[in-house]
């Protein structure tokens, strides 16, 4: 039941807020039956308890602005965090505002604003969404909702949004494939230059004077220390939009490059993506932006090619 609404506003009463008010009107029969004075006094205060109630919903929900929304690093079938920034203009003030964010083909489970801290105008929300696919997806309206203080009337205040969201692949684990054009060197640090930093999978031509052998006891497979000053290792990939078609296939290559971008991210070496089109070749150095790239990549082969993105 909307009771009043403008632009963006909607006042709404709750289902306890028709149980009070069934108890309030049966209260004002039995004053008006009986001409108990009581009955009378009690009968105004819940009425004006109501209309207090009314009154503190609406004022906790204005003065709000929304500065943004971003979607981070968001991936299909994965829970991710999707930030959205306001600008609270009456810091200090109780809200206790749910924040609702509808995105088509994604679930977004709602966020809780209490407000502002005291000389601080912004604050940021991260609400957690699982998107079905990748690629853009609508971000339709952001709305705002509270019930604060008692219960009785709902505010709701939505937010128009123009804005796509990008998803970007599943990282999916597998084993290097052709799409994976090797790793640059790494250097032998100098006896005494260096303290380990941590742990990485052993590879070909590393020493076994470092072998971390408590790391390699725990995972079953061989594992080597890093150290401080060791050169970063560098991972490329290639992907060949020429020898794809639309289709469960493409989708699962770039779930595996998005697997190997994640994988150089946890053992923190360079990574480069180079991406083959009709119109020529661009390489993407960094983690997000070769997620991005991947994300919005697109097939433009009419027939397939091949087990790997590579042309043979």
């Amino acid at each position: 039941m909307n009771l009043w609404k403008d632009k963006r506003l909607r006042l709404t009463i709750t289902r306890l807020g028709y149980e009070y008010l069934a108890a309030m009107l049966l209260l004002g029969l039995f004053a008006v039956n009986t001409g108990n004075n009581l009955l009378y006094l009690v009968f105004s205060m819940m009425l004006g308890l109501f209309l207090v109630s009314g009154w503190a919903s609406r004022r906790a929900i204005r003065d709000l602005e929304l500065v943004g929304i971003e979607e981070g690093n968001l991936f299909a079938r994965v829970q991710g965090g999707v930030k959205v920034r306001l600008r609270d203009r009456a810091p200090g003030r109780a809200r206790g505002l749910e924040v609702h964010l509808a995105v088509a083909q994604a679930r977004v489970d709602p966020g809780f604003y209490p407000g502002a801290l005291r000389g601080a105008q912004e604050r940021l929300l991260v609400l957690q969404a699982r998107p079905e696919r990748r690629g853009l997806l609508r971000a339709d309206w952001l709305e705002l909702r509270t019930s604060f203080p008692f219960g009785f009337l709902e505010k709701a205040w939505r937010f128009p949004l123009d804005l796509d969201l990008l998803v970007l692949p599943h990282p999916r684990a597998s084993a290097a494939g052709p799409a994976w054009e090797g790793e640059q060197g790494r250097a032998r640090p100098r006896p005494g230059s260096a303290s380990p930093d941590g742990a990485r999978p052993f590879k070909e031509r590393d020493p076994l004077s470092r072998m971390h052998w408590k790391r390699t006891a725990q995972r079953g497979t061989p594992w080597v220390r890093t150290f401080e000053d060791d050169p970063p290792t560098g991972q490329r990939l290639r992907l060949d939009l020429r020898a794809w078609t639309a289709g469960p296939a493409f989708e699962r290559e770039l779930e595996f490059l998005s697997g190997g971008i994640l994988r150089a991210r946890l053992q923190r070496r360079d990574i480069t993506l180079r991406v083959e089109t009709a119109g020529g070749g661009r390489e993407y150095r960094g983690y997000t932006p070769c997620w991005r790239a991947l994300g919005m990549a697109a097939p433009e082969g009419d027939a397939f090619h091949g087990p790997g993105s590579a042309l043979p």
